[in-house]
């Protein structure tokens, strides 16, 4: 259950002391079979597919919800270990870290989702407005994501240079990561009413 005073969402990711260089010089060559993998997952390979697996548990989720007023065990599970999965990918290919994306274990990358209470937590009929009400943070995240990629290139020439992944430049990085982590677990995977603050701490 969320606590009043903390986000039920954290995302965190063990700062590399020695990145190594080969691996970061040739990181976008080597996240392919990774990207491809989470590309079919999400559905971003088929322009017929409408969102595919994540697509279809937001839809389903939003079901539950609404008329059950349900979200079994397993279904977040299921959600909260492909959100894990894809935060692996999205980390080595930021150069967050030289662990090559498992399926299974959560290496240096962590993200951690409340379970929620949905009669005592949630409002049955919020997740129909929900990605709506996100609308300002998706404004945002857009400046972000791309401050984020620049920040990255100079992260790959300070790597391959110094041998060393600036941290202020590493806790901006994974900073965009922790705000979109929260605002994807209330707008998408429905685990919280409590609205995504605007910061990257």
């Amino acid at each position: 259950m969320a606590s009043k005073d903390k986000y039920p969402v954290s995302f965190e990711i063990d700062y590399p002391t020695k990145p190594d260089k080969l691996s970061s010089f040739f990181r976008i060559i080597w996240s392919i079979p990774v990207l491809l993998l989470v590309g079919i997952l999400s559905g971003g390979m088929s322009s017929d597919e409408a969102g595919g697996i994540t697509g279809g548990l937001f839809a389903a989720t939003a079901l539950m919800i609404v008329i059950r007023q349900k979200y079994p065990r397993w279904w977040f599970d299921f959600a909260l270990e492909l959100n894990r999965f894809s935060y692996r990918v999205m980390a080595y290919l930021l150069l967050l870290t030289d662990k090559y994306p498992s399926t299974t274990d959560k290496q240096s990358v962590h993200l951690n989702i409340e379970y929620p209470d949905v009669k005592k937590d949630l409002n049955r009929y919020l997740p129909l407005v929900k990605w709506i009400l996100a609308l300002p943070h998706y404004i945002v995240l857009v400046f972000l994501t791309f401050a984020m990629l620049v920040v990255t290139i100079i992260a790959w020439f300070a790597i391959l240079f110094t041998g060393k992944y600036p941290r202020s430049l590493f806790d901006f990085v994974v900073g965009v990561g922790r705000w979109g982590a929260r605002v994807s677990a209330y707008a998408f995977l429905l685990t919280t009413d409590k609205y995504p603050p605007f910061t990257l701490k």
